[in-house]
């Protein structure tokens, strides 16, 4: 147990995490203080609420939220099918929110701008480890609150920071003058943005399944105008693997994408560029000029429209006067960046991780969901909600009151059907490449199978479908180092 004294904490963000991190807490005993920049639940959700996940709502829930939201008379959807980001804010989170035991304990349209230590810098020592957090934010009325806690749980996501179009990581020229043209994410092109790209010619940059949904919803526009024209770039010439096999064979959803992009393309009715770059953009008129390299040959062309779906990274700016224990690479937790790292990690190969894992110098403040994956693609749903019981625990000592369905101590059948999406025990021993292993690059809440490189179902189940050989052993030692002064990991990361 931490500091048995410790009763309040701070949760930012009100996203799926973020609630379950509150129910959590609250059940247990603390008082959480959820602090959300929108207006209510799911801001983030609500930016790609027209798009149907591939999970399942049975990998959308965490058990907490639904015990509080099921005492009070709500029920649960078909647990198989497969929801739109609407149905997860309208079914799930506003209900989540507006429970009794958890409706006076969110701040709403409200920002952090940033964490400390009380009356301690980054640099100061003194008493660090006894002082309270300080959590800095302001009102939709430019007033600006400061809350004391004992706690902090950054549940914040890395949605607001898209990662930008150049393959340095940096904005091309012309890419940030040009914003009134360029799109980051999966824009609504079927419906309040329909006019925006109807009858336009748009270039889709990105690799991953949020591009294909993308090219696929702006091929349907065409059906309806066929002025209506699609250009996909993709970064790496790795079309074989996103569109078919591997990951596609456990989810029928993304199945059906693939097929119907690949038939797009023998059809000539979506051009593909692969492998491609974007060098600059300029503008001339109302349209943009791409000066793009396509198989390291020059090509320039002009389009309307440009959207971006090449990931997300955190934004650790509200954090710097913290001390923290992140790795340079992959922007994650220290311990936890070797077994996310997307050089190094395919489908199934992360090991159990917990609140080990999300510890950080100024012990107390966790980084939780999406977020805590810092650049990796490849977080899911479940991952989060286990991270929050394993954290909380710590916090307060309580276990929860169900076991976690990941842990690494189920039998295979309960790994398979609640660490991976429902298949049969024969685990597929192709994966995909690195930059879409296991998750969309838009980073949106889908699951993944996992691969296991022929080994047999108990052997996967046994580390929650699947552990890397390929992962540098100088950062797995230090991961194993910590864990092996723990009985059992305390929670699986393919949850």
């Amino acid at each position: 147990m931490v500091n048995e004294k410790r009763k309040k904490v701070v949760v930012i963000g009100a996203g799926p995490v973020g609630i379950a991190a509150a129910a959590h807490l609250k059940t247990r005993g603390v008082e959480p203080v959820v602090i959300e920049k929108g207006d209510g639940a799911g801001r983030a959700i609500k930016e790609w609420s027209h798009v149907r996940l591939f999970t399942p709502w049975e990998l959308m829930v965490d058990h907490v939220v639904v015990e509080l939201l099921e005492k009070n008379g709500w029920q649960m959807p078909d647990l198989k099918s497969l929801p739109h980001g609407k149905d997860v804010v309208e079914k799930y989170l506003e209900p989540a929110v507006t429970l009794p035991e958890l409706k006076n304990h969110f701040i709403f349209s409200a920002e952090v701008t940033a964490v400390s230590k009380a009356g301690l810098s980054k640099s100061s020592s003194k008493d660090r480890e006894e002082a309270q957090f300080v959590v800095h934010y302001k009102s939709t009325d430019k007033k600006h609150h400061i809350l004391e806690v004992d706690g902090v749980v950054d549940a914040s996501g890395t949605w607001s920071n898209p990662n930008p179009i150049g393959l340095d990581g940096l904005h091309v020229p012309g890419e940030l003058d040009n914003s009134d043209h360029i799109s980051y994410g999966i824009p609504d092109t079927l419906g309040k943005e329909r006019e925006v790209y109807e009858g336009k010619k748009t270039l889709v940059i990105g690799g991953g399944h949020s591009a294909i949904n993308v090219v696929l919803d702006l091929l349907r526009l065409k059906q309806d105008n066929p002025d209506t024209r699609v250009i996909w770039g993709l970064r790496n010439n790795n079309i074989d693997k996103l569109l078919g096999g591997g990951l596609n064979d456990a989810l029928p959803a993304r199945l059906e994408l693939g097929n119907a992009a690949n038939k797009a393309m023998n059809d000539g009715s979506l051009a593909l560029l692969a492998p491609f770059q974007v060098k600059t953009l300029d503008k001339v008129g109302n349209r943009i000029i791409v000066d793009a390299l396509k198989e390291g040959e020059d090509l320039n062309f002009e389009v309307d429209r440009i959207v971006v779906t090449a990931g997300f990274r955190p934004d650790m700016n509200i954090l710097r006067e913290l001390r923290l224990d992140i790795d340079d690479v992959v922007e994650a937790p220290r311990l936890l960046a070797p077994l996310i790292d997307p050089n190094e990690h395919t489908c199934g190969s992360v090991r159990a991780h917990g609140v080990n894992e999300l510890t950080h110098i100024d012990k107390g403040f966790y980084i939780v969901g999406m977020k805590s994956y810092g650049r990796a693609p490849t977080f899911l749903m479940k991952t989060g909600y286990a991270q929050v019981d394993s954290i909380v625990e710590e916090i307060t000592g309580v276990k929860s009151s169900i076991e976690n369905a990941c842990s690494s101590g189920g039998s295979v059948q309960e790994a398979l059907s609640s660490c991976c999406p429902p298949r049969t025990n024969e685990i597929s021993d192709t994966c995909l490449s690195e930059n879409e292993t296991c998750g969309s690059e838009n980073a949106t809440p889908e699951t993944s199978p996992n691969c296991s490189n022929s080994k047999s179902a108990e052997a996967v189940a046994s580390q929650c479908c699947g552990a890397s050989e390929t992962l540098d052993e100088r950062k797995l030692a230090k991961a194993d180092s910590i864990n092996q002064s723990h009985e059992t990991p305390k929670v699986s990361s393919c949850c």
